[in-house]
């Protein structure tokens, strides 16, 4: 049986994985929709985030798939925590524009 600690290590590390790329994808569409180099942005920002992640499940899980699912989990809540932060950034910047 994995140790409580090593389970909540596990979701906190899934959860700053899945922020780091779910808040680095919201930032590449932001920055690739203004750039002349759309596809270069996609795809560079593609292949980073998804080798800091899968580096990073392989450490956090060390061949246990317990650790694996617990920071999978963590991950998908990031992802969820990720969409209600951005659309409240968006919501925020849409007023500012109204009040202008």
């Amino acid at each position: 049986m994995i140790k409580p600690e090593y389970m909540a290590m596990a979701f906190i590390v899934g959860i700053l994985l899945g922020g780091l790329f779910f808040f680095g994808l919201w930032i590449t569409v932001k920055q690739a929709i203004a750039s002349k180099y759309t596809a270069l942005w996609f795809l560079a920002s593609s292949l980073l985030r998804t080798g800091l992640v899968i580096v990073g499940f392989y450490y956090m899980a060390q061949a246990n798939w317990q650790r694996l699912f617990i920071g999978v989990l963590g991950f998908l809540v990031a992802r969820s925590l990720v969409i209600w932060l951005t659309k409240s950034i968006e919501q925020k910047q849409k007023l500012l524009n109204k009040n202008k």
